[in-house]
């Protein structure tokens, strides 16, 4: 497939690698030469308002790749085939410019733009247009895909298209591996007079498991239902506020490390601290890397502390290939309204970069503590995300943490909320 535009930029070329390419499967070429648009004879793409001849598809485009600012954008959405879109375009084969609508939501242009913080001081959720106009519970650009697809397929039959797998990726963050045990006799003790507890005290003298020890639990479920998870350790070196996790230099967390390092794919879960003292990041996936006995190129933020785009540079200059933060920490949803990995793009640069994103949207802390559901509704919740994402063939990416998937009293009722999903899955 040929596309003319005016010009190229890298925002286009990065949109259109991705749509075409990754998602449609279909080999492209760009070209600013309306000649040699006009005399290709294959399936071709007019992205401009020039009027040029012959049989193609035509999408009028919106300034927004072809700027090199960044700017406040007009985002007014409308409904078109049962969805929200924006960037309405005119005498055209498709209702919205797809392809900067697309980059505006996957860029996280609007997060570089002036914006109101949480109370952890993270880009916060009602300021996205996705949870204004209500689409964040949906990944809309698959949606628009799927459409464009059908738009391309009925212009140009002859055009293949590669159909996509759903594809489910279950990943668990590991913030304090466990509640009572292997924290030490200081620790135990102002716990126990803080907190009495026979639970603690059965726990220490081994007479009870303890309860965010869900490990076993985890490996037979994922065995049987041959699962390929990804666990994210916090290896924080000092306790603060945020970071509660047992020293990573004790011997029962380097080596509940190194046992999942041998049978799944392990990452970081920087600190909240090394967000404060960039130092840190690579300290702790060095620990990581040593305990495991293996390469870590898999990142995710403590607490979902994102922000673009520095978060993201500081990653890459520590040799992150591979980012599981793309979500919010507030909310459920899909934060850049995709369900689908992508290569991140730094607006700041306006350059392409290697870091590849892998969006959540369900994670059970949001669930529990922001939203105040109970593990009924969350199982509801939970459902329509892998609806979704089943539908368009996209990817699930649930995030769950081991207490929540133990037998602490608090979280009842969540460890057979998590058979059940996986259950759904499997049938």
């Amino acid at each position: 497939m040929l596309i003319f535009s005016k010009t190229s930029t890298s925002r286009l070329q990065y949109i259109c690698k991705f749509i075409f390419g990754e998602q449609l499967g279909i080999c492209f070429g760009l070209t600013i030469d309306s000649e040699e648009f006009k005399k290709h004879e294959g399936p071709k793409i007019n992205y401009s308002d020039i009027e040029i001849e012959g049989d193609a598809f035509r999408l009028k485009n919106h300034d927004l790749l072809f700027e090199k600012n960044i700017k406040s954008q007009a985002t007014d959405c409308f409904e078109t085939n049962g969805y929200k879109a924006f960037f309405k375009t005119i005498d055209s084969n498709f209702d919205f410019d797809i392809l900067a609508a697309s980059f505006y939501l996957m860029s996280r242009y609007e997060e570089y733009l002036p914006h109101e913080k949480d109370m952890y001081g993270r880009y916060a959720h009602e300021n996205a247009i996705a949870y204004k106009e209500d689409f964040l519970s949906k990944p809309v650009i698959n949606t628009w895909i799927t459409d464009f697809a059908i738009a391309l397929k009925q212009k140009f039959p002859s055009l293949a298209i590669k159909t996509p797998v759903f594809k489910f990726t279950p990943s668990y963050d590991i913030d304090i591996a466990w509640s009572y045990k292997n924290k030490g006799l200081l620790r135990n003790v102002g716990g126990f007079f803080k907190s009495p507890s026979l639970n603690r005290l059965r726990v220490l003298t081994g007479m009870k498991k303890d309860p965010y020890d869900c490990y076993d639990f985890l490996n037979e479920l994922h065995t049987k239902c041959r699962l390929e998870p990804v666990y994210f350790f916090l290896v924080a070196t000092s306790r603060s506020e945020y970071d509660k996790n047992i020293s990573p230099y004790d011997h029962s967390m380097w080596q509940l490390i190194k046992q999942h390092a041998k049978k799944y794919r392990i990452g970081l879960h920087p600190s909240w601290k090394s967000s404060e003292k960039h130092s840190l990041l690579a300290k702790e996936k060095k620990i990581l890397e040593t305990a495991g006995n293996v390469p870590v190129t898999r990142s995710r933020q403590h607490y979902i502390n994102l922000t673009i785009p520095e978060t993201y540079e500081r990653l890459i200059d520590t040799g992150i290939a591979d980012d599981y933060s793309m979500g919010y920490g507030s909310i459920n949803g899909f934060r850049a309204s995709v369900a689908a990995t992508f290569s991140w793009y730094n607006l700041k640069t306006e350059k392409a970069t290697g870091l590849r994103v892998h969006p959540f949207c369900f994670m059970d802390a949001n669930s529990f503590y922001e939203q105040k559901q109970d593990s009924s509704d969350s199982f509801n919740e939970l459902i329509r995300y892998y609806s979704e994402c089943k539908e368009m063939k996209a990817e699930l990416i649930t995030i769950f943490h081991n207490n929540f998937l133990g037998t602490d009293p608090i979280f009842a009722g969540w460890r057979a909320l998590y058979v059940n999903f996986i259950s759904q899955l499997q049938q």
